[in-house]
């Protein structure tokens, strides 16, 4: 299969004895510098995701089509291995089994999927759970819908700051009891916390935020943590420069005063340029 060896490659940073940092990525250009870069692995989250795509806030607005296309555009633009943040899977266990088969094809190496009630329920403001009984089928039915399995599929929680950590252990062992390959936290506030968890569990885990006590890669190495998210800085460094830019063009300035801007060298190297004028000489009969 096509995928399988950066499937491969994200199942050899779960079983490793390190903690690593994925690249935020997006799009085609963000994927090719993350790999050039020597990340890992990316990691496609749902914010950027709808940032990217829609230009809206990550509240349930992007749909799995649009999802399953950008992750799409980034597997053919690069090899690089991206983790993809799929939500509640789009629905019922139904939906999440579907979410899993169109991720899979669209060339992911892995996803998470969560068991935040999405989108927000009527007259909600704070963030509901589904029901343990809810989340178990919904990792059933992720499991289910791979046809590949060396794709990663990961049960992910936010109990411990939506409930309790107590909570947390809870829903994180009836997951890893499922099948799942690794658990995805978030909302874990202390050393405490992640020490109870790990204590209670056995499988890969993954950290989507922490405070400055968590952020230390021999410890979180030492507690089973294998992949720790650093945040989406990307794609808003990217927002400001496209707004510095902008606004810089708009007010009169001319084009050849701007600052900040990538550099022939470094856009034909995102483009692979290279690679493309070799093909047209080959293919087109075109002077290199």
């Amino acid at each position: 299969m096509a995928f399988r060896s950066r499937r491969e490659k994200l199942r050899s940073v779960l079983s490793g004895s390190a903690c690593v940092h994925p690249g935020s990525v997006y799009d085609a250009i963000s994927i090719r510098i993350a790999e050039d870069l020597g990340f890992p692995l990316g990691m496609f989250g749902g914010s950027v995701a709808s940032l990217a795509v829609l230009g809206d806030p990550d509240v349930a607005l992007i749909t799995l089509t649009e999802l399953c296309e950008q992750m799409r555009r980034m597997s053919r633009a690069a090899a690089l291995p991206v983790l993809v943040d799929a939500d509640h899977g789009y629905g019922n266990a139904l939906n999440v089994r579907r979410t899993v088969q169109e991720l899979e094809t669209a060339g992911a190496a892995g996803l998470t999927i969560e068991d935040t009630l999405l989108p927000a329920a009527f007259g909600e403001a704070k963030t509901q759970l589904i029901s343990l009984e809810e989340g178990v089928g919904k990792m059933k039915a992720a499991l289910d819908g791979r046809s590949d399995p060396s794709l990663v599929i990961m049960g992910r929680t936010g109990a411990a700051s939506i409930t309790s950590i107590e909570d947390a252990v809870r829903r994180a062992r009836a997951y890893e009891a499922v099948g799942v390959d690794a658990l995805f936290f978030t909302g874990i506030k202390s050393r405490a916390e992640l020490e109870a968890i790990v204590a209670a569990t056995r499988l890969p885990i993954v950290l989507g935020g922490a405070p400055e006590e968590l952020s230390a890669n021999d410890y979180l190495a030492s507690q089973r943590v294998r992949i720790a998210l650093q945040g989406h800085a990307p794609i808003a460094a990217a927002t400001q420069a496209v707004y510095e830019t902008l606004k810089a063009l708009r007010e009169g300035a001319p084009p050849k005063s701007l600052k900040g801007l990538a550099s022939s060298e470094l856009t034909a190297r995102i483009m692979r340029e290279a690679d493309v004028k070799a093909r047209g000489a080959d293919m087109l009969g075109l002077k290199k």
